[in-house]
């Protein structure tokens, strides 16, 4: 076994934790997740719930009363084990929603194991190399990894080109591409190279990798509770407050007409008073969406970033590889009039020998397939596309020995250029750009010194299907922004292709950044999907920033949110899960709050008709006991937590729709709901206490 393996053992747990994270929760889940319901009694984990801190209260209350008070001690029994079952079943709703994440936590825990990195020692080309521990790799040490060996760290690629199996992260068995000096050059420790050779820089602290942070994340060990949450938790706390106030005035009241409260019953009153079904439902709800995201393969840093992303209301999305396919190939050259199509060719192939972009190399191929023979020139010096200047090219010695300079890059950048040098920019190749533009396709203009030579096509085509998830993130009030390096007429014929609500044309990272602080000025929040270092400003600035897997380190840093599938359409996704978490949390706080109103019905009777006989009015449902009135109320007020689990686990179903109309539907559904089905199952809970002699 090569010692960068991993066991075989790791590897085949891998696969299955995998399946078991993916398919549901298994027998050994469960069963944790019932362990885990008694450990979560403690003190310290109950008081993380208000509501739920009162009803364990109450429980030993009752505990106490039924075994050192005067009344009857079954009776006491029984409610004191209905109210721990009560809380025990909020507790298994937490436990079971963070247990979803544990398969998927022992798969990556299984991708890091065992790693060992062959380090090199030195700086320089033929450094030696020394096999240490991964956990002995600090940031900016250089290992090599050959084919068949895994990526002992994260990390950069400084050196080559791999394919690459992520399967470990992502769960996808197809193998991408890696590759130094492009937005595609971040690793993942833990993955398999399956070609060639690398040598990465690595990034990350031991213990502070990409995969340790997953580990943490999907565990639940660093949720924090978003801000909806936060306030959902104090408007819970300030209702118990109230209903902790009314109910321990109740004896004195009931004073004045001469009736005596049993202890017992003002517990029950209590319980049954309290939104119970939400405050045990909450923290599986947000655990959840984290879930739901994770199922998406997107890892949300926070169970903010996924929540704020159902609040999203304009999306920032870069024009190449996520409208359309980003394989941009050069199509064609069009040579100005006066110049041979040959020398545009040669000076176009010049200007790209040392380019490694997709489109650089498309250039050379291009030129050598029409037949060009230059070579790789002595003594040139490259100059490097950067996002400032937006031009590439190479400066080396002509003929005679004159310096020539050439040049590519977008339209006004060169004609910048030229001017600068004393040349003149014809009218001629402001047409020919718009021809090109005008066809949805990119113009790359080559200059030779201060002479403009013609215009090189570069063609790209819309992803299928893009338009009609525009058409969907617009029923659900998000607006699109697409933003290129494009000229404004090419940005306009791919924007009205793709079906985009605005574009933004020769932009910069800077243009980004602004246009995202604009729109957060404006009272919006904006979402932002990139994947290079470029992109890492915009990504940190932006309320949601979806940093593809395939990025680089810096991007996958800024965003709260990376796609391990590097899809940048998934952001639908994300939204959707967003919209479907704060839907749910809404739709079962309506239920919760619904349901209440019943239980009015059943305890206020048993409380108060021995002593105002015209209460008994109040019990609509014909309740056979006060005490089975009261044992009826408690055992739905307990049964109905579990009973929700699923739907907070999988989350209410999401249709685009107005807010007008979502508002209906939640209180029709779940508001008239919680009223009516709480009056049909306590009579049947007191039929069936009835049949058994209860």
């Amino acid at each position: 076994m090569n010692v960068t393996q991993l066991p075989s053992s790791a590897q085949s747990h891998l696969g299955t934790a995998r399946r078991q994270s993916l398919a549901g929760l298994d027998r050994t889940a469960i069963r944790a997740a019932l362990v885990d319901s008694f450990r979560k009694l403690s003190p310290r984990q109950a008081l993380k719930s208000p509501v739920m801190a009162v009803v364990l209260l109450g429980t030993v209350l009752s505990a106490l009363i039924a075994a050192f008070g005067s009344g009857s001690a079954g009776f006491g029994l029984v409610v004191t084990l209905i109210l721990l079952v009560t809380v025990l079943f909020a507790n298994f709703a937490e436990a079971i929603a963070e247990a979803r994440g544990r398969g998927q936590a022992a798969s990556l825990r299984a991708a890091r194991r065992d790693l060992i990195a062959r380090r090199l020692d030195g700086s320089d080309q033929n450094a030696g190399e020394s096999r240490v521990a991964a956990s002995a790799l600090r940031p900016g040490d250089r290992v090599i990894v050959s084919e068949g060996e895994f990526v002992p760290a994260d990390g950069e690629i400084i050196e080559g080109l791999a394919t690459i199996n992520e399967a470990a992260v992502t769960g996808e068995s197809a193998p991408v591409l890696r590759e130094a000096g492009t937005d595609r050059s971040g690793v993942i420790g833990g993955t398999r190279v399956l070609s060639d050779e690398i040598i990465v820089r690595v990034s990350a602290e031991p213990g502070h990798s990409f995969l340790d942070r997953m580990i943490a994340l999907v565990e639940g060990a660093n949720r924090q509770k978003t801000p909806n949450e936060i306030a959902l938790t104090m408007l819970l706390a300030a209702m118990t407050l109230t209903f902790l106030i009314v109910v321990a005035t109740l004896p004195a009241l009931a004073g004045f007409v001469g009736a005596q409260l049993d202890p017992l019953l003002l517990i029950a009153l209590l319980v049954c008073l309290i939104p119970t079904t939400i405050g045990g439902l909450l923290p599986a709800i947000g655990i959840a969406g984290m879930n739901r995201a994770l199922s998406a393969n997107v890892l949300a840093k926070s169970g903010k970033a996924v929540e704020i992303a159902g609040d999203v209301d304009v999306l920032l999305l870069d024009k190449t590889g996520t409208i359309t396919h980003g394989d941009r190939q050069a199509t064609a050259f069009h040579p100005l009039a006066g110049v041979d199509a040959a020398e545009l060719r040669d000076a176009a192939l010049l200007s790209s020998l040392a380019d490694p972009t997709p489109e650089g190399k498309s250039i050379v191929a291009l030129a050598r397939e029409q037949g060009s023979r230059v070579n790789e020139p002595e003594r040139a010096h490259y100059v490097q596309f950067t996002a400032q200047t937006r031009m590439s090219g190479v400066d080396l010695l002509g003929v005679d020995n004159k310096p020539r300079t050439i040049r590519k890059g977008a339209v006004d950048a060169v004609s910048a250029h030229v001017r600068a040098l004393g040349g003149e920019v014809t009218a001629e190749l402001a047409a020919r750009v718009e021809q090109v533009a005008r066809g949805g396709a990119t113009p790359l203009v080559v200059a030779d010194g201060r002479y403009v030579l013609g215009v090189v096509e570069l063609s790209d085509v819309v992803k299928h299907g893009v338009k009609e998830r525009f058409a969907r993130l617009r029923e659900m009030g998000v607006r699109t922004v697409m933003i290129t390096g494009d000229n404004p007429l090419t940005a306009a014929a791919i924007a009205a292709e793709a079906g985009v609500d605005d574009y933004i044309a020769e932009a910069r990272p800077e243009d980004k950044l602004a246009r995202i602080r604009s729109e957060q000025a404006a009272g919006r929040l904006v979402a932002m999907v990139g994947d290079g270092t470029n992109d890492a400003p915009a990504l940190a600035q932006a309320d949601v920033g979806l940093a593809m897997n395939s990025g680089t380190q810096a991007a996958k840093e800024a965003g709260n949110m990376v796609d391990l599938d590097s899809d940048p359409a998934k952001l639908l996704a994300v939204v959707e899960v967003g919209k479907q978490q704060l839907i749910t949390r809404g739709a079962l706080t309506t239920f919760s709050l619904a349901n209440d109103v019943s239980k009015y019905f059943a305890i206020l009777p048993a409380l108060f008709a021995a002593a105002i006989p015209s209460m008994a009015g109040l019990n609509v449902m014909q309740l056979s006991s006060p005490t089975n009135a009261v044992l009826s109320a408690l055992i739905f007020n307990a049964l109905v937590i579990p009973a929700l689990i699923p739907l907070a686990l999988k989350g209410v179903r999401f249709k685009p729709a107005s807010a007008v109309s979502l508002l209906r539907r939640n209180m029709l559904v779940y508001g008239l709901g919680g009223v009516l089905l709480p009056f049909v199952a306590i009579k049947l809970i007191d039929l069936v206490l009835v049949t058994f002699g209860a």
